[in-house]
């Protein structure tokens, strides 16, 4: 019988090269893939929206979004993805599906995606300017200040767009989209930013 091994790679293992790339002696835009994460979605069953609720904030510590909104939990991030759903996202195995099962035994039902979606963290002087090439969001700071979300689209994808903790005084965004998707967005990302010059690079951490 021959055997099998499955080697878990980055959805933009090929198409990532780090460094420099566009406009020459510019540092408008940085492109970060954060890479082995847990992500979790957690979907409310019909009627246990109370229930659902309270073992969210039992297990986290905070309420679970029910608006588009991101809420940092300590040690995850719950995301809002849709009207009754959010995501789990986190890192070091303490909030991985079968971790979460229990919690929400009767009153959600979750579904792993941590090797289903790419994270992709967008930050510099020209990120808002990037990003509006490939969104209608408003991501003015008035309008999307840190902790907002959307489910949305980019260059007709699907993606879960929030705004995280500024970084050395600017703003990062975070764009979770389907695997399948990931390259194709990432060289799209790259011809948006590239009259800005874009710093490319991968990370273990959630930033």
């Amino acid at each position: 019988m021959a055997e099998f091994s499955w080697d878990i790679r980055s959805p933009l293992d090929r198409a990532l090269v780090a460094g420099p790339y566009g406009a020459r002696g510019e540092d408008g835009v940085t492109l970060i893939e954060i890479r082995n994460f847990d992500l979790v979605q957690v979907m409310t069953r019909r009627g246990a929206a109370g229930e659902m609720a309270k073992a969210a904030q039992a297990r986290f510590g905070v309420a679970a979004p029910e608006t588009p909104k991101a809420v940092s939990a300590g040690d995850a991030t719950l995301i809002w993805s849709g009207p009754d759903q959010f995501l789990v996202l986190s890192k070091g195995g303490r909030h991985t599906m079968e971790a979460l099962a229990p919690v929400f035994a009767g009153s959600a039902s979750l579904s792993d995606q941590s090797h289903a979606r790419a994270l992709i963290s967008v930050s510099g002087d020209k990120a808002r300017a990037m990003l509006a090439k490939l969104s209608s969001i408003d991501l003015h700071p008035d309008v999307f200040g840190v902790g907002a979300a959307a489910a949305t689209s980019m260059d007709h994808t699907s993606v879960t767009l929030w705004r995280g903790k500024d970084r050395n005084a600017q703003a990062v965004f975070n764009v979770l989209v389907f695997a399948t998707f990931a390259e194709s967005l990432w060289h799209t990302m790259l011809d948006s930013a590239a009259e800005y010059g874009v710093t490319i690079s991968h990370s273990e951490d959630l930033v």
